[in-house]
């Protein structure tokens, strides 16, 4: 089996995707980049059926090279992304309800929390609205990427990205959260108090003494 740690990586940030909230029974997707070689889950099987050996590896332009099962209806649009983002190499696609939501009201959401510029890495744009299982979702994350690891796709849910999965993972996990805030915040009908530049800046100076290295 090519690369089966990795596998058991994809397959538990998957079920990690689910037990956060961002996604329902076979909803979304996780991918990773291995060299020529990514990993993808399977086509509408739930994340708690699913085992190391349901995800397909697949080379850069779709050519299935190990697995007995269909790849993600989502696969042209993540070989898009990772094709023309070389700097990624895991991609998570979700439907976040609070995401989606903020998509219906707004345009993008600015930089609101320390964790946002932390975890989130900025303010994140929402793209315009391409149907499932459709290229045009990594067309169009690619062109509304910013300096955030994610895009939110309008009426659809998110496109997260990264060095790794987990980083890919935080950042769908405090966008949405972030979204929530940005959500109660405008049902207040007052005025918003975002982060400046100047805040965003300084919040993301490295400090040296967070976590264990």
């Amino acid at each position: 089996m090519l690369f089966a740690e990795k596998r058991k990586e994809v397959l538990e940030t998957a079920r990690r995707m689910e037990k956060y909230g961002l996604v329902r029974m076979s909803g979304g997707n996780v991918s990773l980049r291995i060299g020529e070689t990514v990993l993808v889950t399977p086509s509408a099987m739930p994340y708690d059926t699913m085992d190391i050996d349901d995800i397909v590896a697949v080379d850069l332009q779709g050519n299935i090279l190990e697995g007995n099962r269909r790849p993600t209806s989502d696969l042209k649009a993540i070989l898009y992304i990772l094709n023309h983002m070389p700097e990624v190499n895991a991609v998570i696609h979700t439907h976040q309800p609070k995401a989606v939501a903020l998509s219906l009201v707004a345009d993008r959401l600015p930089i609101i929390s320390t964790t946002m510029v932390d975890e989130v890495k900025g303010e994140v744009p929402v793209a315009p609205f391409t149907i499932s299982s459709d290229e045009g979702m990594g067309i169009k994350t690619v062109e509304y990427a910013e300096k955030a690891l994610c895009v939110i796709l309008k009426n659809h849910g998110i496109m997260a990205y990264g060095k790794d999965l987990e980083q890919a993972l935080c950042a769908a996990v405090y966008l949405e959260e972030s979204c929530a805030v940005y959500l109660d915040a405008l049902a207040t009908g007052k005025e918003i108090a975002v982060l400046s530049r100047e805040q965003a800046e300084a919040e993301d100076v490295p400090r040296g003494n967070y976590g264990q290295q």
